[in-house]
């Protein structure tokens, strides 16, 4: 475990060619320069070239720190940040943000575009970016602990050598995304590790009192910092760790129902038909759109429908997205059966029979990519199919439930817990089963 605050590597743009910055303050070269203003960097030839507003060099190397000076408020923006990577809220932003900036070859034509900031300040953008600010105060504060203790518990297991994240043979499939994905930073900017956004989105009182209230405090259990996981709405039911990743089940990531009163896990298909055909109460089951706008930002708003949700598909809609997303030539789709669930309903296996080709994919991120041009909000759902007067398969749909992998601490259902004046050692205690608090710095 740790004992002091580190320091965050997050890339911003990742495997780049170009890209344009604007220096706000002075920052400093590795030769002792400084600069300010517009400048650009290209990869040419295995190095990172820095330019100003006429184009020509200041610098070239391999790799290129630029340190803010004794001004705290340096910042820099950068103009081609790409969010919500392949979900359906994806969209190209300007972005701004404090600390340093590091920029790494990746590739011979590419670089890494990377912000170097203390994890409480990472901290109180990731807050801010994944949640509206006005959200209430404890659930802020259970946010903040959350994603704290995911971030250094993920530290430590990029020290430990690199796991297999795919296997497959000629009919199966299994595919799942951790932190070993990323090479030459800690973090990405985007949902796939936590959603940052810098000093874009506004600190508010808010963010800045949950911060501090929870510095250097963690989850921990059996003397390690926990793997805590996030996601936005478990569905009335959260999931177990092995139906997102690898095959492990923390004592911490219990399923839980997201209620009062506890309900049985789903068993079977029937299980699965009547849990996501019903509205059961739980704490992430909220129509309040007041309470929404206050809990989500702005973008996320424009997804309404997440406790229960429905999609709907034409079979040759499917089959060209499936033939896209997956390489797969189906050919004429005609079944799609969930083969494991886990307790949750969230499908971790999923058989897709064609004329041409019969796969079985996992795991539930997998499952929503390869059945959807975004992402599908979750993997649990069933499946319906109409067929014409030939009786051929004419449509599928789908019924679902919750937004996200479900494992973990459910946003939603945090918030709502919050507003109903639970404090954030009972919200914390409510997801991550025996888990304890601790603080470290």
């Amino acid at each position: 475990m740790i004992d002091s605050e580190p320091k965050i590597k997050v890339a911003l743009l990742q495997n780049c060619p170009e890209s344009r910055l604007k220096l706000e303050g002075t920052f400093f070269l590795p030769d002792g320069r400084a600069v300010t203003g517009e400048l650009s960097a290209r990869a040419e030839n295995g190095q990172i070239v820095l330019a100003d507003c006429a184009c020509r060099e200041i610098i070239h190397q391999k790799e290129l720190s630029l340190n803010p000076g004794a001004s705290s408020d340096a910042s820099f923006t950068v103009g081609n940040v790409k969010i919500g990577i392949d979900f359906h809220w994806q969209r190209i932003q300007e972005q701004s943000f404090r600390g340093a900036l590091l920029l790494s070859m990746a590739g011979r034509n590419d670089f890494h575009l990377i912000n170097v900031v203390p994890l409480e300040d990472y901290l109180a953008s990731v807050i801010s970016s994944e949640m509206s600010a006005e959200a209430p105060l404890e659930f802020l504060k259970s946010q903040a602990v959350t994603a704290r203790s995911w971030l250094v518990a993920m530290l430590a297991k990029k020290k430990a050598p690199r796991q297999t994240t795919r296997m497959s043979d000629e009919n199966e499939i299994i595919v799942w995304q951790d932190v070993n994905d990323h090479e030459g930073f800690d973090v990405c900017a985007d949902d796939h590790c936590q959603r940052y956004q810098g000093i874009t989105r506004i600190i508010s009182e808010n963010v800045a009192r949950a911060i501090d209230a929870t510095r250097g405090l963690f989850l921990v259990y059996d003397g390690e910092i926990c793997d805590t996981r996030y996601y936005k709405c478990c569905g009335g039911l959260t999931e177990i760790f092995p139906s997102a990743w690898e095959n492990r089940s923390p004592a911490y990531l219990q399923s839980i129902t997201d209620d009062t009163c506890a309900r049985p896990p789903v068993q079977s298909e029937k299980d699965a038909v009547d849990w996501l055909t019903s509205r059961p109460p739980a704490y992430c089951n909220t129509e309040d759109t007041e309470l929404l706008g206050r809990i989500l930002p702005a973008f996320d708003r424009e997804t309404l429908h997440f406790y229960r949700w429905q999609t709907a598909y034409a079979r040759e809609e499917l089959e060209a997205i499936l033939c896209k997303k997956s390489g797969i030539d189906f050919g004429d789709l005609q079944h799609i059966i969930p083969v494991e669930r886990g307790p949750s309903g969230r499908i971790c296996k999923l058989k897709i029979i064609g004329s041409k080709q019969t796969v079985i994919v996992g795991k539930e991120l997998e499952i929503r990519r390869w059945l959807s041009e975004s992402h599908l909000l979750s993997s649990a759902f069933i499946i319906a199919v109409e067929h014409d007067m030939d009786d051929r398969v004419k449509r599928f749909i789908l019924h679902g439930g919750g937004w996200g992998h479900g494992v973990g601490l459910c946003q939603i259902g945090a918030a709502v817990m919050a507003s109903q004046g639970h404090p954030a050692e009972k919200i914390l205690a409510h997801y991550f089963t025996g888990a304890i608090l601790k603080k470290l710095y």
